[in-house]
């Protein structure tokens, strides 16, 4: 199950089993305040067949004067429980049966316990009613999804053979005419739709666990070389030592291209980014339109511009978590943002 889809369930399992226990608890509650009434009822009708009887198990009794505050065959709630009945023989004395709380309260104690064993169990069968319901209402929504990733993986699939035919084609093209800077530009176009094809690719199945051995400076040149081309008003600069990584360098390579796509793509005019790495952490500020909402922009599908379709920085942060490199933003609206990569984690021999 997908983090989306994990996310769906839970969701939907507990909403449904908190309205099911709320409704439990509505139940068992009304049920409760109906049971202590019916021990009073009962409490009063054993005093009443003990003033009638003399059968006064659990009861004491008294014989005490009429007087205008004392109603006769009424029970009284007041410490213990009591109630004051006529007595045959005398106009002069009524009959008062007591019964202690003490016994009243272990009766209520008794109920309680009963009742929130009734409880739990129901509350068990709740969940499981809850799960098989989150389960029954998460396979369409499962369906739909594997339908749209099948769907994206064959347009992918697709799109491979006229791209081969576009590079073989430029290619031919390069060796009869020489370097061309339109030709060029045709290449890094080229290149951003292979890019955006391995970030649906990521973003469908995930990376594999390979790791290898490889120079941060040299891929960060190497992939800022390519960015320079795409982004020629912006000025990129590197202060990066020998450091050496050990990870997947295609996924840490698909980090790094989508930090510096998104600081070239959103940055100002005649504007800079700068690539640092020190004290473990690589650091790429860029002078740009900044970000409005940054503890969201790692969310799928969230963009704050027009351009795009709310992945990239998605894939960054799955990546990263993946790859055990922690992530961190900071950015002010037309001020500029900082992403920090702390790579401790996958360093090597640092010089």
């Amino acid at each position: 199950m997908k983090t989306y889809e994990l996310e769906s369930f839970l969701k939907s399992f507990l909403i449904f089993l908190v309205l099911l226990e709320v409704l439990l608890a509505i139940n068992f509650w009304n049920e409760y305040q109906v049971k202590k009434i019916e021990i009073e009822e009962k409490i009063h009708i054993e005093m009443k067949l003990c003033a009638y009887t003399l059968e006064c198990k659990g009861l004491t009794t008294d014989f005490v004067d009429k007087g205008k505050d004392r109603e006769e065959n009424i029970l009284y709630k007041d410490g213990d429980f009591y109630a004051y009945f006529k007595v045959p023989t005398s106009e002069k004395y009524l009959m008062k049966v007591m019964y202690p709380r003490i016994n009243y309260i272990s009766r209520v104690k008794k109920l309680e316990s009963i009742l929130y064993k009734r409880f739990w169990f129901y509350s068990l069968f709740a969940a499981l009613v809850s799960f098989l319901f989150s389960i029954y209402a998460l396979m369409p929504l499962q369906r739909a999804l594997r339908l749209n990733e099948e769907f994206v993986k064959d347009i992918l699939h697709d799109f491979n053979t006229p791209i081969s035919s576009m590079l073989i084609n430029l290619k031919i093209f390069k060796r009869e005419i020489g370097e061309n800077p339109k030709i060029k530009r045709l290449e890094n176009n080229i290149e951003s739709i292979l890019s955006l094809q391995e970030n649906l690719r990521i973003f469908l199945k995930g990376v594999s666990t390979q790791s290898e051995t490889f120079s941060l400076k040299d891929l960060l040149e190497s992939r800022v070389n390519y960015f320079k081309a795409l982004y020629p008003s912006v000025d990129y600069k590197i202060s990066v030592d020998n450091t050496r990584l050990m990870t997947n360098k295609n996924a840490f390579t698909r980090i790094i291209d989508n930090l510096l796509s998104n600081a070239g793509k959103y940055n100002v005019a005649n504007g800079n980014v700068h690539i640092v790495f020190q004290k473990n952490s690589l650091t790429i500020h860029d002078t740009g339109k900044g970000i409005k909402n940054p503890s969201k922009v790692f969310d799928r599908y969230y963009k704050e511009q027009d351009r795009g379709i709310g992945i990239g920085l998605h894939i960054v942060k799955k990546l990263c978590d993946e790859l055990d490199i922690a992530i961190y933003i900071q950015s002010k609206e037309n001020k500029g943002t900082k992403i920090e990569l702390d790579l401790l984690s996958i360093i090597v021999s640092p010089n």
